[in-house]
């Protein structure tokens, strides 16, 4: 494993780099990333795991009655974007999600390849490699600008072909 970041050494680079906003990042059930923006001031608060969001408002995660859930920054995940603007650069920490009680949700998909991580290493495995793997068709546009069923190339006729 790689040299762990310190707070420390994040807080130094943020003030070199003028940082103003943080973007605590995670990923939904889909895949699909989502970010809860906080100002700088509200740093430390996120560093101690004291960060909350409302779990209900993502979907698949969990009911309103259960909505509060907490983001752990993976300090290792630290990056300043490198473009700037008049208000200062924005840094990121992808997080893990975890329950009022201390415990990770178990809808996080971060916890779930650690968990799945540690079974492949308790099983003897030394390397588990994994990816993934994008697929999306190219559709012709009609006559008036529209998507039609067309495709462009011929790569995909047959899987496209038990779809329709």
């Amino acid at each position: 494993m790689g040299k762990r970041i310190t707070k420390e050494e994040i807080l130094r680079q943020i003030d070199e780099e003028n940082v103003r906003f943080i973007r605590l990042q995670f990923t939904d059930m889909l895949g699909i990333i989502k970010n809860v923006e906080i100002p700088l001031s509200q740093l430390e608060k996120a560093l101690d795991n004291k960060m909350m969001f409302d779990g209900s408002s993502i979907e698949g995660f969990v009911r309103i009655e259960e909505s509060d859930m907490y983001l752990y920054p993976d300090l290792d995940s630290f990056v300043v974007f490198p473009w700037t603007s008049d208000k200062g650069k924005v840094a990121r920490f992808i997080c893990d999600i975890y329950n009022p009680d201390g415990t990770p949700f178990e809808g996080c998909p971060r916890y779930n390849l650690k968990r799945n991580l540690k079974k492949m290493e308790e099983l003897g495995f030394d390397a588990f490699n994994i990816g993934t793997e994008p697929e999306f068709f190219l559709f012709k546009l009609d006559e008036k600008g529209d998507p039609s069923l067309e495709l462009n190339d011929r790569a995909g006729t047959s899987t496209w072909r038990q779809l329709i």
